[in-house]
Protein backbone atom coordinates (compact mmCIF):
# COMPACT_ATOMS: atom_id res chain seq x y z
CA UNK A 1 0.00 0.00 0.00
CA UNK A 2 1.33 3.46 -0.81
CA UNK A 3 2.01 5.84 1.60
CA UNK A 4 -0.80 8.09 2.71
CA UNK A 5 0.77 11.49 2.67
CA UNK A 6 1.91 10.37 -1.06
CA UNK A 7 -1.38 9.55 -2.16
CA UNK A 8 -2.77 12.50 -0.71
CA UNK A 9 -0.40 15.11 -2.64
CA UNK A 10 -1.19 13.31 -6.22
CA UNK A 11 -4.92 14.00 -5.51
CA UNK A 12 -4.34 17.83 -5.00
CA UNK A 13 -1.95 18.14 -7.91
CA UNK A 14 -4.44 16.71 -10.03
CA UNK A 15 -7.18 19.09 -8.51
CA UNK A 16 -5.39 21.42 -8.77
CA UNK A 17 -4.78 21.37 -12.08
CA UNK A 18 -8.23 20.33 -12.95
CA UNK A 19 -10.21 22.79 -11.40
CA UNK A 20 -7.89 25.67 -11.90
CA UNK A 21 -6.78 24.93 -15.56
CA UNK A 22 -9.28 27.59 -16.96
CA UNK A 23 -7.25 29.93 -14.13
CA UNK A 24 -4.95 31.08 -16.53
CA UNK A 25 -6.90 32.40 -19.06
CA UNK A 26 -9.06 34.26 -16.82
CA UNK A 27 -7.06 36.87 -15.88
CA UNK A 28 -6.52 38.92 -19.06
CA UNK A 29 -3.13 38.40 -19.83
CA UNK A 30 -2.46 39.35 -23.74
CA UNK A 31 -0.13 38.82 -26.01
CA UNK A 32 2.70 41.94 -26.49
CA UNK A 33 2.22 44.20 -29.71
CA UNK A 34 4.04 47.68 -30.11
CA UNK A 35 2.24 50.57 -28.65
CA UNK A 36 1.01 53.17 -31.99
CA UNK A 37 2.75 55.95 -33.01
CA UNK A 38 2.23 58.30 -35.87
CA UNK A 39 2.92 57.20 -39.20
CA UNK A 40 5.51 59.00 -41.53
CA UNK A 41 4.38 59.11 -45.01
CA UNK A 42 7.34 60.95 -46.76
CA UNK A 43 10.21 63.24 -45.88
CA UNK A 44 11.74 66.40 -46.62
CA UNK A 45 14.42 64.80 -49.00
CA UNK A 46 14.40 61.73 -50.89
CA UNK A 47 18.66 61.19 -49.90
CA UNK A 48 17.54 59.40 -46.84
CA UNK A 49 19.87 56.66 -45.61
CA UNK A 50 18.05 53.24 -45.36
CA UNK A 51 19.49 50.43 -42.67
CA UNK A 52 21.07 48.61 -45.73
CA UNK A 53 23.01 51.54 -47.10
CA UNK A 54 24.93 52.75 -43.84
CA UNK A 55 27.42 50.20 -42.96
CA UNK A 56 28.63 50.07 -38.80
CA UNK A 57 31.59 52.05 -39.39
CA UNK A 58 29.84 54.95 -40.97
CA UNK A 59 32.54 57.44 -40.05
CA UNK A 60 35.00 56.27 -42.18
CA UNK A 61 33.39 58.09 -45.52
CA UNK A 62 35.37 60.94 -44.15
CA UNK A 63 38.48 59.06 -45.26
CA UNK A 64 40.43 60.38 -42.53
CA UNK A 65 42.62 58.01 -41.18
CA UNK A 66 43.34 60.21 -37.64
CA UNK A 67 39.73 59.99 -37.48
CA UNK A 68 39.40 56.52 -37.20
CA UNK A 69 41.99 56.46 -34.64
CA UNK A 70 40.35 58.76 -32.86
CA UNK A 71 36.89 56.89 -32.35
CA UNK A 72 38.97 53.19 -32.01
CA UNK A 73 40.28 55.03 -29.07
CA UNK A 74 36.93 56.35 -27.42
CA UNK A 75 35.25 53.37 -27.78
CA UNK A 76 38.06 51.91 -25.43
CA UNK A 77 38.71 54.08 -23.08
CA UNK A 78 34.83 55.98 -22.45
CA UNK A 79 33.46 55.76 -19.17
CA UNK A 80 29.85 56.48 -20.11
CA UNK A 81 30.43 53.64 -22.93
CA UNK A 82 32.09 51.37 -20.28
CA UNK A 83 29.21 52.12 -17.79
CA UNK A 84 26.77 51.08 -20.01
CA UNK A 85 28.53 47.74 -20.63
CA UNK A 86 28.81 47.41 -17.01
CA UNK A 87 25.00 47.42 -17.08
CA UNK A 88 24.52 45.03 -19.77
CA UNK A 89 26.18 42.52 -17.50
CA UNK A 90 24.35 43.35 -14.39
CA UNK A 91 21.22 42.94 -16.07
CA UNK A 92 22.13 39.67 -17.51
CA UNK A 93 22.84 38.60 -14.09
CA UNK A 94 19.64 39.33 -13.16
CA UNK A 95 17.56 37.23 -15.45
CA UNK A 96 19.96 34.12 -13.71
CA UNK A 97 18.62 35.96 -10.27
CA UNK A 98 14.70 35.93 -12.29
CA UNK A 99 15.23 31.64 -13.28
CA UNK A 100 16.27 31.06 -9.83
CA UNK A 101 12.82 31.61 -8.56
CA UNK A 102 11.50 28.47 -10.00
CA UNK A 103 14.59 26.37 -8.82
CA UNK A 104 13.44 24.35 -4.88
CA UNK A 105 15.96 25.43 -2.49
CA UNK A 106 17.40 23.60 0.69
CA UNK A 107 18.84 24.47 3.92
CA UNK A 108 20.60 22.93 6.45
CA UNK A 109 20.43 23.10 10.11
CA UNK A 110 21.76 21.72 12.94
CA UNK A 111 21.67 22.51 16.67
CA UNK A 112 21.74 21.95 20.06
CA UNK A 113 19.57 22.59 22.95
CA UNK A 114 20.32 22.75 26.91
CA UNK A 115 17.66 22.10 29.92
CA UNK A 116 18.14 21.95 33.62
CA UNK A 117 15.23 21.97 36.36
CA UNK A 118 16.13 22.33 40.01
CA UNK A 119 16.64 18.94 41.60
CA UNK A 120 16.84 17.24 38.10
CA UNK A 121 19.91 16.34 35.69
CA UNK A 122 20.71 18.51 32.65
CA UNK A 123 19.08 17.52 29.53
CA UNK A 124 21.40 17.71 26.05
CA UNK A 125 19.55 17.41 23.01
CA UNK A 126 21.27 17.24 19.40
CA UNK A 127 19.69 17.50 16.31
CA UNK A 128 20.31 17.59 12.56
CA UNK A 129 17.58 18.30 10.02
CA UNK A 130 17.27 19.47 6.61
CA UNK A 131 14.53 21.10 4.50
CA UNK A 132 13.29 21.46 0.63
CA UNK A 133 10.80 23.73 -0.74
CA UNK A 134 9.81 24.03 -4.41
CA UNK A 135 6.84 26.33 -5.15
CA UNK A 136 5.90 24.72 -8.51
CA UNK A 137 5.38 27.53 -11.42
CA UNK A 138 2.13 25.91 -13.05
CA UNK A 139 0.95 29.16 -14.48
CA UNK A 140 4.42 30.63 -15.52
CA UNK A 141 4.85 33.55 -13.30
CA UNK A 142 8.30 33.23 -13.41
CA UNK A 143 8.77 33.07 -16.41
CA UNK A 144 6.74 36.20 -16.68
CA UNK A 145 9.62 37.56 -14.50
CA UNK A 146 12.36 35.82 -16.52
CA UNK A 147 10.86 37.13 -19.97
CA UNK A 148 10.97 40.73 -18.50
CA UNK A 149 14.07 40.81 -16.67
CA UNK A 150 15.18 39.40 -20.75
CA UNK A 151 13.60 42.02 -22.60
CA UNK A 152 15.52 44.77 -20.28
CA UNK A 153 18.55 42.97 -20.89
CA UNK A 154 17.98 43.20 -24.59
CA UNK A 155 17.19 46.96 -24.10
CA UNK A 156 20.33 47.26 -21.97
CA UNK A 157 22.06 46.16 -25.10
CA UNK A 158 20.14 48.70 -27.39
CA UNK A 159 21.63 51.19 -24.09
CA UNK A 160 24.82 50.54 -25.14
CA UNK A 161 24.36 50.84 -29.00
CA UNK A 162 22.70 54.24 -28.65
CA UNK A 163 25.83 55.28 -26.03
CA UNK A 164 28.18 53.89 -29.01
CA UNK A 165 26.42 55.79 -31.42
CA UNK A 166 26.48 59.39 -29.32
CA UNK A 167 30.08 58.77 -28.83
CA UNK A 168 31.27 58.68 -32.60
CA UNK A 169 29.08 61.55 -33.30
CA UNK A 170 30.60 63.43 -30.52
CA UNK A 171 34.01 62.53 -31.16
CA UNK A 172 33.56 63.26 -35.04
CA UNK A 173 32.11 66.54 -34.54
CA UNK A 174 34.34 67.73 -31.75
CA UNK A 175 37.43 66.57 -34.28
CA UNK A 176 35.93 68.50 -37.04
CA UNK A 177 35.45 71.55 -35.03
CA UNK A 178 38.99 71.23 -33.65
CA UNK A 179 40.20 71.41 -37.16
CA UNK A 180 38.03 74.53 -38.25
CA UNK A 181 39.37 76.15 -35.55
CA UNK A 182 42.51 75.66 -36.86
CA UNK A 183 41.90 76.52 -40.25
CA UNK A 184 40.34 79.70 -38.87
CA UNK A 185 43.42 80.77 -36.52
CA UNK A 186 45.61 80.50 -39.92
CA UNK A 187 42.99 82.23 -41.92
CA UNK A 188 42.40 85.16 -39.07
CA UNK A 189 46.12 85.39 -38.68
CA UNK A 190 46.52 85.94 -42.64
CA UNK A 191 43.62 88.54 -42.23
CA UNK A 192 45.69 90.38 -39.10
CA UNK A 193 48.83 90.95 -41.15
CA UNK A 194 46.58 92.06 -44.04
CA UNK A 195 44.81 94.86 -41.82
CA UNK A 196 48.13 96.15 -40.57
CA UNK A 197 49.58 96.18 -43.81
CA UNK A 198 46.53 98.39 -44.19
CA UNK A 199 47.27 100.47 -41.22
CA UNK A 200 50.84 100.92 -42.16
CA UNK A 201 49.47 102.28 -45.65
CA UNK A 202 46.35 104.52 -43.70
CA UNK A 203 49.44 105.93 -41.15
CA UNK A 204 51.54 106.94 -44.06
CA UNK A 205 48.68 108.59 -45.70
CA UNK A 206 47.43 110.56 -43.01
CA UNK A 207 51.36 111.66 -42.57
CA UNK A 208 51.00 113.34 -46.08
CA UNK A 209 47.74 114.67 -45.29
CA UNK A 210 46.10 112.35 -47.74
CA UNK A 211 43.40 110.64 -44.81
CA UNK A 212 41.99 112.19 -41.70
CA UNK A 213 42.98 110.29 -38.44
CA UNK A 214 39.54 108.73 -37.87
CA UNK A 215 40.57 106.73 -40.64
CA UNK A 216 43.70 105.39 -38.83
CA UNK A 217 41.72 105.70 -35.61
CA UNK A 218 39.21 103.30 -37.24
CA UNK A 219 41.50 100.55 -38.72
CA UNK A 220 43.26 100.19 -35.41
CA UNK A 221 39.90 99.22 -33.74
CA UNK A 222 39.64 96.70 -36.62
CA UNK A 223 42.88 95.19 -35.92
CA UNK A 224 42.03 95.60 -32.32
CA UNK A 225 39.06 93.26 -32.56
CA UNK A 226 40.67 90.84 -35.05
CA UNK A 227 43.16 90.56 -32.58
CA UNK A 228 40.15 89.93 -29.59
CA UNK A 229 38.52 87.34 -32.51
CA UNK A 230 42.05 85.53 -32.81
CA UNK A 231 42.66 85.04 -28.96
CA UNK A 232 38.73 83.63 -28.39
CA UNK A 233 39.65 81.49 -31.18
CA UNK A 234 42.63 79.84 -29.82
CA UNK A 235 40.59 79.69 -26.67
CA UNK A 236 37.85 77.69 -28.50
CA UNK A 237 40.86 75.49 -29.79
CA UNK A 238 41.37 74.61 -26.79
CA UNK A 239 38.36 73.64 -24.74
CA UNK A 240 37.62 71.99 -27.54
CA UNK A 241 40.91 69.80 -26.85
CA UNK A 242 39.71 69.06 -23.43
CA UNK A 243 36.17 68.11 -24.61
CA UNK A 244 37.47 65.59 -27.00
CA UNK A 245 40.08 64.50 -24.23
CA UNK A 246 37.21 63.59 -22.03
CA UNK A 247 35.46 61.77 -24.72
CA UNK A 248 38.58 59.41 -25.44
CA UNK A 249 39.26 58.73 -21.26
CA UNK A 250 42.39 60.90 -21.19
CA UNK A 251 42.58 64.05 -18.82
CA UNK A 252 42.43 67.31 -20.09
CA UNK A 253 45.19 68.70 -20.86
CA UNK A 254 47.29 65.56 -21.70
CA UNK A 255 46.01 65.00 -25.23
CA UNK A 256 46.56 67.26 -28.21
CA UNK A 257 45.26 67.12 -31.84
CA UNK A 258 48.28 67.64 -34.26
CA UNK A 259 47.34 71.33 -36.11
CA UNK A 260 45.77 70.25 -39.70
CA UNK A 261 43.56 71.75 -41.98
CA UNK A 262 39.87 71.08 -42.19
CA UNK A 263 39.60 71.09 -45.64
CA UNK A 264 42.45 68.93 -46.65
CA UNK A 265 41.80 66.13 -43.96
CA UNK A 266 38.15 65.38 -44.24
CA UNK A 267 36.11 64.73 -47.39
CA UNK A 268 32.26 65.44 -47.57
CA UNK A 269 30.43 62.16 -47.91
CA UNK A 270 27.93 61.69 -50.41
CA UNK A 271 24.65 60.54 -48.28
CA UNK A 272 23.49 57.39 -49.90
CA UNK A 273 19.61 57.47 -50.90
CA UNK A 274 17.27 55.11 -49.87
CA UNK A 275 13.88 54.93 -47.74
CA UNK A 276 13.86 55.27 -43.93
CA UNK A 277 11.31 52.50 -43.98
CA UNK A 278 13.48 50.35 -41.25
CA UNK A 279 14.05 53.74 -39.21
CA UNK A 280 12.53 52.49 -36.02
CA UNK A 281 13.48 49.04 -36.20
CA UNK A 282 17.23 50.33 -36.37
CA UNK A 283 17.87 53.60 -33.65
CA UNK A 284 18.84 51.96 -30.53
CA UNK A 285 16.69 55.00 -28.31
CA UNK A 286 13.78 53.48 -30.07
CA UNK A 287 15.19 49.78 -29.85
CA UNK A 288 15.47 50.57 -26.08
CA UNK A 289 12.39 51.76 -25.53
CA UNK A 290 10.47 49.63 -27.15
CA UNK A 291 11.83 47.24 -24.85
CA UNK A 292 11.03 48.17 -22.13
CA UNK A 293 7.51 48.28 -22.92
CA UNK A 294 7.77 44.76 -23.33
CA UNK A 295 9.26 44.26 -19.79
CA UNK A 296 6.20 46.69 -18.53
CA UNK A 297 3.76 43.90 -20.38
CA UNK A 298 5.39 41.05 -18.95
CA UNK A 299 5.58 42.19 -15.57
CA UNK A 300 1.73 43.07 -15.46
CA UNK A 301 1.53 39.72 -16.97
CA UNK A 302 3.37 38.50 -14.00
CA UNK A 303 1.20 40.34 -11.30
CA UNK A 304 -1.89 38.92 -12.83
CA UNK A 305 -0.63 35.52 -12.50
CA UNK A 306 -0.11 35.91 -8.41
CA UNK A 307 -3.60 36.26 -8.15
CA UNK A 308 -3.88 32.39 -9.26
CA UNK A 309 -3.17 29.26 -6.43
CA UNK A 310 0.34 28.41 -6.00
CA UNK A 311 1.56 25.21 -5.16
CA UNK A 312 4.43 24.22 -2.70
CA UNK A 313 6.26 21.18 -2.18
CA UNK A 314 8.12 20.76 1.17
CA UNK A 315 10.15 18.13 2.19
CA UNK A 316 11.82 17.63 5.66
CA UNK A 317 14.38 15.38 7.14
CA UNK A 318 16.01 14.89 10.01
CA UNK A 319 17.68 13.57 13.21
CA UNK A 320 17.59 14.21 16.65
CA UNK A 321 19.27 12.36 20.06
CA UNK A 322 20.13 13.07 23.48
CA UNK A 323 23.76 11.67 22.95
CA UNK A 324 26.03 13.02 20.45
CA UNK A 325 27.39 9.76 19.16
CA UNK A 326 23.35 8.34 18.64
CA UNK A 327 22.83 11.24 16.64
CA UNK A 328 22.96 9.57 13.00
CA UNK A 329 21.16 6.24 13.86
CA UNK A 330 17.87 6.94 13.34
CA UNK A 331 15.56 9.36 10.83
CA UNK A 332 12.71 11.37 10.65
CA UNK A 333 11.12 12.12 7.14
CA UNK A 334 8.27 14.13 6.34
CA UNK A 335 6.64 15.33 2.77
CA UNK A 336 3.67 18.47 2.91
CA UNK A 337 2.37 19.68 -0.24
CA UNK A 338 0.36 22.46 0.24
CA UNK A 339 -1.95 25.07 -1.84
CA UNK A 340 -2.25 28.82 -1.27
CA UNK A 341 -5.02 30.44 -2.94
CA UNK A 342 -4.95 34.28 -2.27
CA UNK A 343 -8.37 35.21 -1.51
CA UNK A 344 -7.79 38.79 0.25
CA UNK A 345 -4.36 39.77 -0.78
CA UNK A 346 -4.72 43.92 -1.36
CA UNK A 347 -1.15 43.82 -1.80
CA UNK A 348 -1.47 41.62 -5.01
CA UNK A 349 -4.66 43.76 -6.50
CA UNK A 350 -2.29 46.95 -5.78
CA UNK A 351 0.58 45.31 -7.76
CA UNK A 352 -1.63 44.68 -10.65
CA UNK A 353 -2.31 48.30 -10.76
CA UNK A 354 0.85 49.40 -10.22
CA UNK A 355 2.21 47.61 -12.85
CA UNK A 356 -0.83 48.48 -15.51
CA UNK A 357 -0.22 52.31 -14.70
CA UNK A 358 3.69 51.83 -15.85
CA UNK A 359 2.64 50.48 -18.78
CA UNK A 360 0.89 53.67 -19.59
CA UNK A 361 4.82 55.65 -18.75
CA UNK A 362 6.43 53.22 -21.41
CA UNK A 363 4.05 53.64 -24.33
CA UNK A 364 4.23 57.04 -23.85
CA UNK A 365 7.94 57.15 -23.74
CA UNK A 366 8.23 55.06 -26.29
CA UNK A 367 6.08 57.00 -28.91
CA UNK A 368 8.51 60.42 -27.07
CA UNK A 369 11.55 58.72 -28.67
CA UNK A 370 9.29 57.55 -31.75
CA UNK A 371 8.55 61.23 -32.45
CA UNK A 372 11.88 62.74 -31.24
CA UNK A 373 13.22 60.25 -33.85
CA UNK A 374 11.26 62.04 -36.58
CA UNK A 375 12.15 65.69 -35.96
CA UNK A 376 15.75 64.55 -35.68
CA UNK A 377 15.77 63.55 -38.94
CA UNK A 378 13.64 65.90 -40.63
CA UNK A 379 16.23 68.82 -38.75
CA UNK A 380 19.19 67.11 -40.25
CA UNK A 381 17.84 66.63 -43.90
CA UNK A 382 16.81 70.50 -43.86
CA UNK A 383 20.17 71.36 -41.94
CA UNK A 384 21.85 69.27 -44.83
CA UNK A 385 20.02 70.75 -47.42
CA UNK A 386 20.02 74.61 -46.96
CA UNK A 387 23.99 74.18 -45.77
CA UNK A 388 24.84 72.49 -49.35
CA UNK A 389 22.83 75.81 -50.98
CA UNK A 390 24.45 78.01 -49.45
CA UNK A 391 28.25 76.59 -49.95
CA UNK A 392 27.06 77.17 -53.65
CA UNK A 393 26.06 80.14 -52.80
CA UNK A 394 29.54 81.29 -50.70
CA UNK A 395 31.92 79.25 -53.95
CA UNK A 396 30.28 81.32 -56.09
CA UNK A 397 30.80 84.83 -54.18
CA UNK A 398 34.71 83.46 -53.53
CA UNK A 399 35.15 82.61 -57.17
CA UNK A 400 33.98 86.36 -58.25
CA UNK A 401 36.16 87.77 -55.12
CA UNK A 402 39.17 85.73 -56.42
CA UNK A 403 38.43 87.71 -60.01
CA UNK A 404 38.03 90.84 -58.33
CA UNK A 405 41.40 90.38 -56.52
CA UNK A 406 43.67 89.47 -60.00
CA UNK A 407 41.83 92.66 -61.47
CA UNK A 408 42.58 94.79 -59.13
CA UNK A 409 46.71 93.20 -58.35
CA UNK A 410 46.86 93.91 -62.23
CA UNK A 411 45.18 97.02 -62.24
CA UNK A 412 47.65 98.24 -59.19
CA UNK A 413 50.34 97.19 -61.52
CA UNK A 414 49.15 99.25 -64.35
CA UNK A 415 48.49 102.13 -61.80
CA UNK A 416 44.91 102.78 -61.83
CA UNK A 417 44.25 101.58 -58.18
CA UNK A 418 46.23 101.69 -54.96
CA UNK A 419 48.09 98.98 -52.82
CA UNK A 420 44.89 100.20 -50.25
CA UNK A 421 42.36 99.16 -52.39
CA UNK A 422 44.40 95.74 -53.10
CA UNK A 423 44.03 95.16 -49.25
CA UNK A 424 40.37 95.89 -49.18
CA UNK A 425 39.77 93.57 -51.57
CA UNK A 426 41.94 90.86 -50.32
CA UNK A 427 40.09 91.37 -46.88
CA UNK A 428 36.86 90.71 -48.21
CA UNK A 429 38.30 87.70 -50.14
CA UNK A 430 38.91 86.27 -46.65
CA UNK A 431 35.63 87.07 -45.16
CA UNK A 432 34.27 85.18 -47.76
CA UNK A 433 36.86 82.07 -46.97
CA UNK A 434 36.30 81.77 -43.26
CA UNK A 435 32.80 81.76 -44.29
CA UNK A 436 33.42 78.94 -46.68
CA UNK A 437 35.46 76.75 -44.20
CA UNK A 438 32.49 77.44 -41.19
CA UNK A 439 30.01 76.24 -44.09
CA UNK A 440 32.25 73.37 -44.77
CA UNK A 441 32.29 72.36 -40.68
CA UNK A 442 28.51 72.54 -40.70
CA UNK A 443 27.70 70.65 -43.58
CA UNK A 444 30.31 67.26 -41.86
CA UNK A 445 28.53 68.02 -38.68
CA UNK A 446 25.03 67.77 -40.43
CA UNK A 447 26.12 64.62 -41.58
CA UNK A 448 26.66 63.21 -38.55
CA UNK A 449 24.02 64.17 -37.17
CA UNK A 450 21.99 62.59 -40.13
CA UNK A 451 24.12 59.33 -39.75
CA UNK A 452 23.43 59.36 -36.09
CA UNK A 453 19.57 59.85 -36.83
CA UNK A 454 18.77 57.27 -38.56
CA UNK A 455 20.87 54.68 -36.30
CA UNK A 456 24.22 54.78 -37.53
CA UNK A 457 24.06 51.19 -39.46
CA UNK A 458 22.94 49.39 -36.88
CA UNK A 459 20.99 46.27 -38.08
CA UNK A 460 17.56 45.84 -37.44
CA UNK A 461 16.21 44.59 -34.17
CA UNK A 462 12.71 42.87 -33.82
CA UNK A 463 11.66 43.31 -30.29
CA UNK A 464 9.78 40.11 -28.63
CA UNK A 465 9.92 37.98 -25.93
CA UNK A 466 12.78 34.91 -26.30
CA UNK A 467 15.05 33.68 -23.65
CA UNK A 468 18.73 34.94 -22.98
Amino acid sequence: MRPINLIAARLLLVGVSTVLAGGCANVGITEYARPDTPAKAAWSSPAVSAADTIAPDWWREFRDPYLDELVNKAIAGNFDVKILAARIQVANAQIGEARAGALPTLDLGAGASFEKSTGQKSVTQYNLGTQLNWEIDIWGKVEKGVQAQTAEYRASEADWRAGYLTLVANVSTTYFQILQLDEQIDQQQRALAKNREILATYEAMHKHGLVPNTQVLRQRAEINKLTHDLLDLRRSRELAGNALATLLGVPAGEFRVPVGRLQDRVQLPAVPAGLPSLLLERRPDIVAAEFRVLQAHNLVGQAKLAQLPSISLTGRGGTSSFALGDLLKSFTFGFLPSINIPLLDPSVKARVKTSEAQIKVVEHDYQRVVIGAFEEVENALVNLDAHKQQRTELQQQIDQLQVVATQTERQLKEGVVSQLEVFETERTLLAAQLALLANHQQILADTVTLYKALGGGWPTVGVANASN
